[in-house]
């Protein structure tokens, strides 16, 4: 094997190997994404069910409308 066929492999097995880092770079933020996402939906819709219960108790019932004739 001559020098340039073995720069050549050193190169690209160095590229591949910096290609695997990225995408598992990227998976690993990715997955951070989705779970802080999550996490926030989550805090949401905690929150809403809360302030909906809150309003259910608060309030007042109305009384039926009756037509008049």
């Amino acid at each position: 094997m001559n020098p340039d066929q073995a720069r050549a492999r050193a190169e690209a097995s160095f590229k591949k190997e910096e290609r695997a880092r990225e995408g598992e770079k990227a998976w690993k933020e990715y997955q951070a994404d989705v779970r802080a996402t999550q996490e926030k939906t989550a805090r949401l819709r905690a929150l809403r069910l809360e302030k909906e219960a809150a309003d259910k108790v608060a309030a007042p019932r109305k009384p039926a409308k009756t037509k008049m004739r």
